[in-house]
């Protein structure tokens, strides 16, 4: 790490492209939603099959995140990072060129190991190339990747297929990722490689962690879907992660002789309450992107086009808002911004609850515009004060378990609010069915007026009082759908303003700016 406020033109190149590649790799992760229907159309497979080709990312990407900086230091930061970029647009061109879904997961497999890499060491080259004083700003490139590309994933990924066709979803990493490359290999000086540090590597270690975590996704990804413990694979990857991870945090505690991710920087407050905000964060990151695409698309009717351009509102104001937070965070104390963050990020969530028919693009503006104000005055600040004080030796564990907790968050948040919404809505159908009596005037009225309008499109009357009544539940429904979406969105504030709670446990960071900082360094 430099000991001075100087950084070179060459690390800087390093910096922006390994940006540029986490920015990439975590797009990749949503892009594809917006298309699924029209991939899995093309391949000849099912919408519930072509849940692995979000999966075929996943489950290899959290897996590769924490062990990423153990892998750098084996062959080397510069070779690792510039294998796995030149491997990851070659998964990228083949999963355009699948032809069927067995070859798509198959290359979304090679896209989750190679470019979940690219995620955690843009996280450790900021943390070992930039002083503190300059560290901000490169927290504040490395957070668009974290917290913009989900955003505009959707938006992306419909535009593109509508427009050119879903093999461009893929294609797109090509031209950007070329430009990556050649800023990695100007940027980052050649290393050896380490590659002795394979003999009594913790292969115990690394064995749990990769069938735990793989098995804790599946379970937490695919466990709605499947009715949970109702399904002989839930079961199974429930089993094999209460196993795993017990197991693997038994090895790297007590019996690893050199531990390949170093657990113990949970120990460090700083570090371990702002990896907790981080996981409550990447809950609601992950969450709401997941809910409001939901939401707009069942009860709005919505195209996936559509819905990208509403949620432009949650992504394009934070590229203005970034460099701020960056510059702010190194003058103020990080706590504040990071509690203004949260208090606005839960405020969107809470205005966000009242859902209606009546709430869709204009109305959910203003939340989502409150969201983006909020998210980089998280980001950046919740980065520094996690981070400080980790020494360069660390950097590697320090990103792979900070992004690791992030990406688990999402996998979390998805999936207590699609069982949330399941449960919730059940109730709220119930709730206003007993309310729903063919006793009533008003039931009575609203089934008349129904039957009329089947009446007038040329039904008989048998079939008009049928349809009546299938509007009327119809309606039901959609209510209780627009009830249980705004409890999602209840529970969602909440859990981000209980971390206002936690943020006085953390110390503040020394000052990185002004002649204090430039004493220090």
């Amino acid at each position: 790490m430099n000991q001075d406020n100087t950084v070179s033109r060459s690390d800087w190149i390093a910096v922006v492209s390994a940006a540029l590649g986490a920015f990439m790799a975590v797009l990749d992760i949503q892009i594809t939603n917006a298309s699924l229907k029209d991939i899995t159309g093309a391949l000849g497979a099912t919408l519930d099959e072509g849940s692995w080709i979000s999966l075929g990312y996943l489950l290899p990407e959290i897996v590769i995140i924490p062990l990423s900086g153990w892998l750098a230091q084996v062959f080397g930061l510069r070779r690792y990072l510039l294998w796995n970029v030149s491997l990851f647009l070659v998964f990228s061109s083949l999963c355009g060129l699948s032809w069927n879904l067995a070859s798509m997961i198959a290359f979304r497999f090679g896209q989750g190991l190679t470019g979940g890499a690219l995620i955690p060491l843009a996280f450790n080259i900021v943390l070992t190339k930039l002083p503190p004083a300059k560290q901000s700003i490169g927290f504040a490139l490395f957070g668009v990747s974290a917290t913009f590309a989900p955003a505009i994933g959707p938006t992306v990924g419909g535009w593109l297929t509508e427009s050119f066709g879903w093999e461009w979803n893929f294609y797109i990493n090509l031209i950007p990722g070329a430009l990556m490359f050649w800023g990695l290999a100007q940027g980052l000086a050649k290393e050896p490689a380490k590659l002795q540090m394979l003999r009594g590597a913790d292969w115990a270690g690394i064995g749990t962690m990769a069938v735990g975590l793989s098995s804790l996704t599946f379970f937490l990804e695919e466990g709605n879907r499947k009715d949970w413990f109702g399904s002989e694979e839930i079961k199974i990857a429930f089993a094999l992660a209460v196993t795993c991870l017990p197991a693997f945090l038994i090895i790297e505690f007590w019996l690893a002789k050199r531990p390949f991710v170093d657990l113990r920087l949970y120990g460090k407050l700083n570090f371990g309450v702002g990896s907790l905000i981080n996981f409550v964060l990447g809950a609601g990151l992950y969450g709401s992107i997941y809910l409001l695409p939901l939401y707009l698309q069942q009860l709005q009717g919505y195209s996936a086009l559509q819905t990208g351009e509403t949620l432009l509102w949650l992504g394009l104001p934070q590229l203005f808002l970034m460099p701020i937070a960056a510059r702010l965070s190194s003058k103020f104390d990080p706590r504040v911004l990071v509690a203004w963050g949260l208090c606005c990020f839960a405020g969107s969530c809470w205005l966000t609850s009242a859902m209606s028919a009546d709430v869709a693009h204009d109305q959910l503006r203003f939340p989502l515009l409150l969201r983006a104000i909020g998210f980089p005055f998280i980001m950046v600040p919740i980065t520094r004060l996690a981070t400080a004080g980790i020494a360069p030796a660390q950097a590697g564990s320090a990103s792979g378990l900070f992004n690791m907790g992030r990406n688990l968050g999402g996998s979390v948040g998805i999936a207590m609010l699609g069982t949330l919404l399941t449960n919730r809505e059940h109730l709220h159908s119930n709730r206003i069915g007993e309310a729903v009596s063919m006793y009533s005037p008003l039931t009575t009225e609203r089934l008349a007026a129904y039957a009329q309008k089947f009446l007038a499109a040329g039904y008989d009357p048998a079939t008009a009082d049928r349809m009546a009544i299938g509007a009327i539940d119809q309606a039901v429904r959609a209510q209780a759908y627009y009830l249980a979406y705004g409890d999602c969105f209840i529970v969602l504030a909440v859990a981000l303003a209980s971390c206002l709670l936690l943020l006085p446990a953390c110390r503040r960071p020394a000052p990185v700016s002004g002649p204090e900082a430039a004493a220090a360094h």
